[in-house]
């Protein structure tokens, strides 16, 4: 079998674009992967275009061959975009894989490890902060719809979910790392501390004891102001914060300055990477995105996590395919803590795959059908293509 043809679908997914990509074959199986992120939508478009000349007439079947030609041919530029790029074609050819052998993904590394997998909610109430139009009648105006939003989540089934800090009001918006114009130098003053406390205060009366609450700082603090915030949550026995930081040590001081449980990870891309934290015991869960670095990169950073008593936790703020891709991981490896799942997003979404995550009392059912047990639709895809 040989691949004949890389084509690049960008769609829009709302809040950002979605990247997918499909790897035809002169066998006549297509796989489908969905990789990277939209902020870049088009240098990896034409950074897969550059690709493509040295991945036609190779055997998609030789997943780790491919992924390491390519990753040599980039080796002067590592990490971010390029393995982005390279998981485009990585993703796609595990499919080819499983369905050329007749198995799902996690079978071909070892699985399954479990039949089923917990996720939360995530960016519960923040992305319609962001993005009111993903949720038009229930508008984030007070600290009561705040309230409101948080109680969605057992009513659906969750017994977790995570949200950003959110400013509610008749124009909400979410913390957003100055992209919204609003600098604050990462800095947690004491306004930014005493309202993110208010914020979690109101969702965990609004929910009870029962359901996990996860908050995702990201880069928006330097670690004094993330040690900040993380002790003044201390009372509200958060599941974890999240945080993330270049400096091992410096995160490494994070988590020792307080009992807020630390998960951090997700920009990280290979084992080389994630090895100076994992030294320093800088976390205490590991974040790793599927889609951003592949899937059997990210199934050796969990066997190497595994090694060092961590957990992981896969990164997944994206569509349907990336929950497919990322529940196999979790299939695939023995140490697991929870999984990022977004199911509130753009009314088209369910228009674009032959299936759907089947999510029960919190937990994620994992596929057992060949490959992600997932295909894309592409006259959807071509239907809500990302123009801009």
């Amino acid at each position: 079998m040989k691949i004949t043809d890389v084509e690049i679908f960008v769609v829009d997914g709302g809040r950002r674009p979605w990247l997918f990509s499909a790897v035809r074959t002169d066998a006549g199986i297509t796989g489908y992967g969905e990789f990277g992120t939209g902020v870049a939508a088009h240098a990896l478009v034409g950074l897969i275009e550059d690709f493509k000349p040295h991945v036609i007439g190779k055997d998609p079947e030789a997943v780790e061959k491919l992924y390491f030609d390519l990753y040599r041919l980039m080796r002067q530029a590592p990490g971010g975009l390029v393995n982005m790029g390279i998981a485009a074609i990585e993703l796609a050819c595990w499919d080819i894989k499983g369905k050329a052998m007749g198995v799902p993904v996690n079978n071909l590394l070892g699985g399954p490890y479990r039949d089923k997998q917990r996720v939360y909610w995530s960016h519960l109430a923040s992305a319609r902060a962001g993005d009111p139009t993903l949720a038009p009648d229930k508008p984030l105006k007070d600290w009561a719809a705040v309230a409101a939003a948080a109680q969605e989540v057992p009513a659906a089934g969750y017994t977790a979910f995570k949200t950003n800090i959110l400013w509610p009001g008749e124009t909400p918006r979410a913390i957003s790392q100055s992209r919204d114009g609003k600098s604050h130098d990462q800095r947690a003053d004491t306004d930014v501390v005493r309202h993110a406390t208010k914020q979690i205060e109101v969702m965990r009366d609004a929910v009870g004891d029962d359901v996990d609450i996860l908050l995702d700082i990201n880069y928006n603090f330097k670690t004094e102001g993330a040690i900040r915030v993380a002790r003044a949550l201390e009372p509200y026995n958060l599941f974890w914060i999240e945080h993330d930081n270049e400096d091992p040590e410096a995160l490494a001081q994070l988590k020792a300055s307080t009992s807020t449980l630390l998960c951090s990870g997700e920009q990280h891309f290979t084992m080389r990477e994630y090895l100076p934290y994992f030294e320093a015991h800088a976390m205490d869960t590991v974040k790793v995105d599927v889609q951003w670095q592949g899937f059997g990169v990210s199934k050796k950073v969990a066997d190497l996590a595994e090694t060092y008593e961590l957990n992981i936790a896969p990164h997944n703020p994206a569509s349907e395919l990336a929950s497919f891709q990322s529940v196999h991981l979790c299939a695939s490896v023995s140490n697991v803590r929870i999984m990022e799942s977004d199911p509130e997003g753009v009314p088209w979404r369910f228009e674009l795959f032959s299936e759907r995550p089947e999510v029960i009392d919190s937990y994620m059912t994992v596929p057992t059908t060949p490959g992600w047990g997932c295909d894309l639709n592409e006259d959807a895809l071509k239907k809500y293509a990302w123009n801009k």
